[in-house]
This record gives C-alpha cells, structure tokens and sequence, in this order.
C-alpha cells in the first residue's frame, strides 16, 4: 500500500482550508447541503427556462443536486458575526463549465490569461478575480448575444470583455444565481475603480491586439499577425460593428405595437413596467422597458384626452397639465422622435406657437449625420458622437423612430380619415416618418397663424423630400402615405391643384396601407 500524503502548507482561505498535497492544490470546506431552492434564485430558475440554457437535462440534475450553506459571513458586514453563513453554488458553476462547447471554454482561458499577464500584473492586491470572468462568461451564454464559433474567437472575447468593461463602468457585477447581488459591492469602488476603468478603457482603445501584451498568448498570435492576409480588428472596426449591432437591437426593441382598451389597461401596462424596471436587467431589457414606457404614457394621455368630459374650465386645466406633463416625460426617455406627439396635441388644441418651438427643436436634431432611422446612419460620425454611450442614452440621443399612429387614438384632426381606411383594412397603426411629420406641422401651424411665406416654404420642403430622397428620410413602403399628407396638407392651405398631383402621385407608390379609398375620397 502506497504511503498516505498528508495534507501541507494548510491555510485559511474563505471558508475554505487550502492545502497542498505533493503539487496539487485544494480547497476544502464544510457545508451543509441544501435541496429546496430559496425564493432569492427565482430569477435565476426564471431566466433559464426563459433562454433555455443551461439545457432542460442538465438544469434538472443541477436544481437535484441543490447547492451548499459554508460558514462565512457577508463582507458588506463587519460585525465580526461568526455564525453567519453563505450560499454557495460552486457544483452548479462546475456543471456550467463542464456545459461550455470548445469555444466557450477557449474563451474563458482566454479571458484568465488576459486578466493574468496582462489586467493583473504587477498587481499586489487585484479588483479582479477569475470568477468574475466565469460568471462573465455564464451570462454571456444565457443571453444569447454571441456566436460562440471557433472562427469567431475573438469577438467571442471582445464581448466578455465589453461586459466587464460596463460592470465596472457601473459598479455593479450582479451574481449569476442571486443577480440582486452585487459582487463589486466594498471591493471594485472608489478611486481604485476609476483606475481600474481606466486602465480597462486604454485596452479597449487599442483593440484586440492588446493580447499581444500577453507572454503566452504573443507566442500563439504572433506567428498568425505575420500573415499579411490577417486583419486584426481595430477601435474603429469594433466601432462599425457596434453600429450594426444598435441597428438590430433597435429594430427589434420597436417592432413591437399594442393597442390597449381604455385607460384602466393602460394603467396595467404601466404598473406591469415599473414593477419590471425594479429587476435586474440587461442592457437590452432596460432598452426596452424605457422605450415601451415611452410608448404608454404617450397613448395613456391621448386615451385621457380623447375620453375626458369637461365640466369647468379647471377640468380642462388639470387634464392640459397631466397630458403635457405625461407626453414631455415620454420625450424625455424616449427617441428624438418622441417630442413630435407633443406638437400633435398642442396643434390638435390650437396652440400653433407652440408645436412650431417644439417642432423646430425636433427639426433640428433629426437631420444630424449620427441620428440611427431605418439603419441608416453615418457610421463614423455615430461612433464619434455615441459610441461611448449607454443603449438607453444611444436612444434618447441619436434614434429616431417613426411616429405611430395606433388604432381608436385620435391624434390630429387631419389624419382621421386614413386611420379609420386602415382600420376597416385590418391595419393596427399608421407609422409616419418624423421628417414628413415635421415638415405637415410647420405647414398647419404656419398656416393657422397667417404665415404664409413660412408655410409655403415647409410645403416645398415637403415636396422637394418625397421628389429626391432615396430612402433615407421617407421609407419606400412609406411613400404612398407620406404623399397623401402633402397632399393633405396642400389641400388644407388652398392649392387644389398640387393636392390633386399628390394624391395621384400617393396611389402610383406602393400600397402599403391600403388607403386609396382615403386618397379617393380626398380627390372627390
């Protein structure tokens, strides 16, 4: 019988004694183990089943199996208690790892030899630790936001990266199994923070070429960076790609449209919103919930308006008030679109100074090279301006989103018509493009006070738009009624004749609306 070995170099580490036995290292720790999973992992339980990762077999042999009680108190607590205790799930995490495909384990070594050779060198007492890139990893899988492909190396790490970078940026790292903890919290904070987002930003700067940096991993890429075929990706190019990918997570987060019956729905959706926003998000669940918030307190207000009865003129007063109060809210969080339904309802009220103030503000925004509408943009001048930004600052910042115009909503007189075609055509909504719109309020404002020059002038505005743009202010499927509004708005001001050629003009487009029974009627 081989001689036992005993345990060497024993010390405490956590809630752990650290050992050596020959060269191997360990940890052990006694627990106590527990099978019934408490209520503070029901997010957890919930976005696994809602991402389908980890896989249905696996997730059951994890939620079996249960997770252990150690001996160790909570270190935003100095109260010297030694009875408190921790949950931890380390068989868990090791089942997840054990998960990984080739490239997401490549990219989790990846990661620690970035965080080794490179973040933590030299360092005597380093922010980071290897779990955090675990738990880094973890949540990047369950997301579903890379392509984790062996082709596709690096970007893999790019993103894992990208997401250490903002937890920092934030001071919040949440845990993968209680997210409603901080794993930063009386660790990554203050001065040594900032330092840290520093030095993370001037990697972030240089690209993916920082790797090189790394011993280990200069010896593997150097002999492929000699290829002259070989394209490492710079800031600029990670750039661009951060534009495509806001473009996807923009059309995705607004694709979206629900009509609601009545306030006291509305008032659900709103509830049901801001008891969401009190979870622990993701970037693009944030996104979406800002932007959706946006969007009810928009219809809530028009719903009020238009279902409201009037006894006194303080009746009148109170609900003016609630209404500009709730639609400058939604401007503010919402696109750079959004301010437009505020113009919408002070033109509906005849208060024409004021949609031409909010209106000009609008206009002037609109038309910058870094504003994202449809996926068309500037690339670089949008890297430059918002490149930097948080989703939800990109939205309020540099989007612009179509003015939608939902079913049993009246917004402005003027368009009444075309909403009930759509109707009666099974159509929910009419999206109009905030350039179109901008140029249709200048024209009713304007006209309403007697300006005639100026009206003429956003008139020729409007038609020298639909003659020449290509697509990138008024969307092909979007023609035929943004012709009917010039056409609308010619009519209104007196010229019958240019009315007439535009709604011709509106039923040669594509008929995406379905509404030449309102062009014809607008004719007749």
């Amino acid at each position: 019988m081989p001689k036992k070995k005993n345990h060497q170099r024993v010390t405490s580490h956590g809630p752990c004694a650290n050992s050596y036995v020959g060269p191997n290292e360990f940890d052990n720790a006694l627990c106590i183990a527990g099978t019934h999973w408490p209520k503070l992992t029901r997010p957890w339980i919930e976005r696994c089943f809602r991402y389908a990762w980890p896989p249905a077999p696996m997730f059951e042999e994890i939620l079996k199996d249960g997770y252990h009680c150690v001996p160790i108190g909570s270190k935003t607590v100095s109260n010297g208690n030694l009875l408190e205790w921790r949950l931890s799930f380390s068989q868990a995490e090791q089942k997840l790892v054990y998960n990984m495909n080739h490239t997401q384990f490549l990219v989790y070594g990846l990661l620690k030899i970035f965080l080794k050779e490179i973040v933590n060198d030299g360092v005597e007492e380093p922010l980071l630790c290897s779990y955090f890139l675990k738990t880094t990893v973890f949540w990047m899988i369950q997301e579903g936001s890379v392509e984790w492909r062996p082709n596709n190396l690096l970007n893999c790490f790019w993103k894992c990266f990208e997401y250490l970078i903002h937890c920092v940026y934030r001071g919040v790292f949440p845990k993968f199994f209680i997210p409603q903890n901080n794993m930063f919290i009386n660790k990554v904070v203050g001065a040594a923070r900032t330092a840290l987002l520093e030095q993370l930003y001037h990697y972030y700067q240089t690209g993916v070429s920082c790797l090189l940096l790394s011993p280990t991993l200069r010896s593997i890429l150097e002999p492929a960076f000699s290829n002259l075929t070989l394209v490492i990706p710079s800031a600029e190019g990670h750039d661009e790609a951060v534009v495509d990918l806001d473009s996807i997570v923009w059309r995705e987060t607004s694709i979206y449209v629900f009509t609601a019956k009545g306030l006291s729905q509305y008032f659900i959706l709103l509830s049901t919103v801001d008891k969401l926003s009190s979870l622990s998000l993701s970037p693009y669940h944030t996104l979406t919930l800002q932007y959706y918030t946006a969007y009810i307190l928009v219809r809530m207000a028009f719903v009020m308006v238009n279902s409201t009865s009037y006894h006194t003129l303080r009746d009148l007063y109170n609900v003016d008030r609630i209404f500009c109060n709730m639609v400058t809210l939604a401007s503010r969080v919402g696109t750079v679109s959004h301010s437009l339904y505020l113009a919408l309802y002070y033109c509906r009220t005849g208060r024409y100074n004021e949609p031409l103030r909010v209106t000009y503000l609008t206009k002037q925004r609109l038309p910058q090279p870094y504003i994202l509408y449809e996926g068309n943009v500037d690339r670089q001048r949008y890297s430059e301006a918002v490149g930097s930004m948080s989703l939800s600052r990109k939205m309020k910042t540099a989007w612009a989103d179509n003015v939608i115009f939902t079913q049993n909503i009246h917004f402005i007189e003027e368009l009444i018509l075309e909403q009930e075609v759509c109707k009666q055509n099974g159509i929910y909504a009419l999206w109009i493009p905030p350039f179109v719109l901008t140029e249709m309020l200048l024209v009713l404002s304007h006209y309403r006070l007697g300006n005639r020059s100026q009206y003429l002038q956003s008139l020729t505005h409007l038609h020298t738009l639909l003659l020449y743009d290509n697509g990138r202010y008024v969307p092909l499927h979007l023609r035929n009624l943004s012709w009917q509004i010039l056409g609308i708005c010619q009519h209104v001001v007196g010229d019958l004749h240019g009315a007439l050629q535009s709604y011709q003009e509106s039923l040669r487009q594509e008929q995406h609306y379905n509404i030449q029974t309102a062009t014809e009627n607008s004719v007749c």
